[in-house]
């Protein structure tokens, strides 16, 4: 896994059942049923590692199921 623009995260984060991104308060967010998962506003910066292996975590996504 390397970093992401936040332009493929949600491009790959719909291709997993989410939808959106919604805003709503400071941050924006995705849903795929009864999960809401918050996601970084895009400020033109790569999601760091950290980041995306905290919101993989919360969207319930293993990262060998991320990587293919």
């Amino acid at each position: 896994m390397s970093p992401i623009s936040w332009k493929n995260l949600i491009r790959k984060l719909k291709e997993f059942g989410f939808h959106g991104p919604y805003s709503g308060g400071k941050h924006l967010f995705m849903i795929k049923g009864n999960l809401t998962l918050t996601i970084p506003n895009p400020h033109g910066r790569d999601i760091g590692l950290g980041l995306l292996n905290k919101i993989l975590k919360e969207a319930g996504i293993s990262k060998k199921e991320w990587s293919q």
